[in-house]
């Protein structure tokens, strides 16, 4: 059979479109930027679109053309610089659904738990409304309702399960004794490998049929990652508000923080499922976690993965202290330029560095700037560890460092370059 899938380059996308390409099916792929991806599984047919504007059913029509199935395992939390949840999730799939009417495929959507107090929810109530379009479209369809979804892989709230667990000397948790029910991905992708070969249709909730909470899973994590068991810290829920805060200015400005108001709103009630019949026996997070044991990759990512927005926040703080401080006292910051120009060069030298270490700062802050900001701040840095070693070398002894200080900089750079992708 032919099959579109939707978000292809995204954890569970990934997955599905794997595990049906080894059901023998040709499998289209569709991702914003599927370049990686497709040096990774170069048999598939990738295709690079952006759902946010694909919001007119004749967008859809060369895409649907010759496909029997279409998989939507697209989606985003919150509204921000990175993502547009009304265009994404309804706005496109609207469109979608339109477009498919004319040959009919089977659509498997990718879903949520939309019911209960967070079902107002912006990322809940956009999946909703595609749900309840697709449910009276009149076409064949599958609607799947994952639990929080495990896998070898991780991305958004499992990452954070695993930056959480690798903690050290203590689990710092709000929510803790939240339930939290699991899904392993291959058991989702399996469900949507049954929908391809005609056994399973209608609307059906996945889950794993256990009691966990949020504590629990964190320390199943924290077992599988190979630390030893310590002291939880219950942390009131107003104590998060701050963090929640930063995160949801993150998202503004384009990083898909796990933190948001959006996901910590749905944990504080709990990651459940309504009880449905038909719903398919799913493996345990236990089981999940110890059929993909752990290398010490992931304890890289677990320890990492919090310090990244640390990292990023505080190379902006240090590019834009130093180009905000000198600018106080010019005249007397462009001393260091006076035996090699006038006056009145050199403080306009100086000015003009300034303002590009406070352009490179504010620019790291906004994600899809942040690796030419990082770029630029490799290459500013080189350039003046050139200039300051060609034109005053004495600064290598001065007892401050002015130079020496430069080289830890553009290691956390480098840091930072090698952390900055998301998937």
């Amino acid at each position: 059979m032919n099959i579109l899938i939707l978000g292809a380059t995204g954890f569970i996308g990934s997955v599905v479109a794997a595990r049906l390409a080894a059901d023998g099916h040709a499998v289209t792929e569709l991702g914003r930027s599927p370049a990686r991806a497709q040096l990774k599984q170069p048999a598939i047919d990738w295709r690079q679109a952006d759902l946010s504007h694909m919001t007119k059913p004749e967008d859809w029509d060369d895409l649907l053309a010759g496909q029997h199935v279409v998989v939507n395992c697209a989606g985003a939390l919150q509204d921000g610089l990175s993502d547009d949840l009304a265009a994404t999730q309804t706005d496109a799939i609207l469109a979608l659904f339109a477009a498919a009417k004319r040959s009919r495929p089977l659509i498997v959507q990718i879903s949520a738990r939309t019911a209960g107090p967070a079902g107002d929810l912006p990322f809940l109530a956009t999946k909703r409304q595609a749900d309840e379009a697709l449910a009276v479209s009149g076409l064949p369809h599958l609607i799947l309702r994952p639990a929080l979804v495990l896998g070898r892989n991780a991305h958004g709230g499992s990452s954070l399960i695993r930056a959480l667990a690798a903690f050290p000397l203590m689990l710092p948790l709000a929510h803790a004794q939240s339930p939290v029910e699991t899904l392993s991905v291959d058991d989702l992708a399996e469900a949507v490998s049954r929908a391809a070969a005609g056994n399973l249709r209608g609307d059906m909730v996945l889950a794993a049929d256990e009691a966990l909470t949020l504590v629990d899973l964190v320390r199943l994590h924290r077992q599988w990652l190979g630390l030893p068991p310590v002291r939880v810290i219950a942390l009131a829920p107003w104590l998060a508000k701050p963090v929640t805060c930063f995160a949801d200015i993150a998202g503004l400005l384009g990083w898909r923080s796990p933190l948001r108001s959006t996901a910590m709103t749905v944990m504080s009630e709990g990651v459940r499922r309504a009880k449905a019949e038909g719903a398919l026996l799913a493996t345990s997070a236990a089981a999940t976690l110890a059929a993909n044991p752990s290398g010490v990759q992931d304890l890289w990512f677990a320890r990492l993965y919090l310090l990244k927005p640390l990292v990023i926040v505080g190379l902006s703080a240090f590019w834009l202290l130093s180009g905000l401080i000198p600018l106080l006292v010019p005249a007397q910051a462009s001393t260091h330029f006076l035996p090699f120009m006038p006056g009145a060069a050199a403080t306009a030298l100086t000015i003009i560095t300034c303002l590009i270490d406070i352009a490179l700062g504010a620019a790291v802050l906004v994600r899809p700037l942040a690796k030419r900001a990082l770029l630029g701040m490799l290459a500013i840095s080189l350039a003046y560890l050139a200039g300051g070693t060609l034109l005053e070398p004495t600064l290598w002894l001065d007892p401050l460092g002015p130079l020496v200080k430069v080289l830890p900089s553009i290691l956390l750079t480098l840091t930072a370059l090698a952390t900055l992708d998301e998937r």
